[in-house]
């Protein structure tokens, strides 16, 4: 009988247990150079990494350039396919990067406006955050746009292989995911 109680009993200390630790889910953070962004954050932005931004293009079956690049012998990718995906990812840098930076700024701007003295207002917010979300759609367009781009070089068995080297459970190498030859 005791061995029987002492499971809820033992349920019901855990339960306790977990708002405790969800009332500090910032903890450590508040010592971050901007608030909203980690330095791993700052960092993928400042070198164009992708972040997720294309999820919805990778996820669906239209690879990116690193990823291909990265896959170059298992894909096996001949110079002038592997020349045309760099260029791909080398111009997306040239946009992104740029883009990144401006996200920084943005964010570290909003993180003044709550750690300075002058009154906020939420109209100042809203312009705030408005910036910030501009500056991501863009970045997140540059990001798809690569995909798009990228997708049409790789023949129906290339997608397939690409597919299962990022470990994808659906090939995308069907007749809707078909995007180049």
């Amino acid at each position: 009988m005791i061995r029987f109680l002492s499971i809820p009993v033992l349920a019901l200390g855990l339960a306790g247990a977990a708002p405790a630790q969800d009332a500090a889910p910032y903890a450590g953070q508040d010592t971050r150079a901007i608030a909203g962004l980690s330095e791993e954050r700052t960092e993928g932005l400042r070198t164009g990494a992708g972040l997720g931004y294309a999820r919805a293009a990778e996820l669906n079956g239209w690879p990116g350039p690193l990823h291909v690049l990265e896959l170059t012998d298992e894909l096996s990718l001949d110079a002038r396919t592997r020349d045309a995906v760099e260029a791909i990812r080398q111009d997306m840098l040239a946009v992104v990067r740029p883009l990144g930076e401006a996200l920084i700024a943005a964010e570290a701007d909003l993180d003044a406006l709550f750690s300075g003295e002058k009154a906020l207002s939420p109209d100042d917010v809203t312009r705030a955050t408005a910036r910030i979300g501009a500056v991501e759609g863009d970045l997140r367009a540059a990001h798809l746009a690569a995909h798009l781009h990228t997708a049409p070089l790789l023949d129906r068995h290339r997608t397939m292989l690409y597919a299962r080297a990022r470990g994808y459970e659906t090939d995308h190498s069907g007749p809707g995911h078909q995007h180049g030859q």
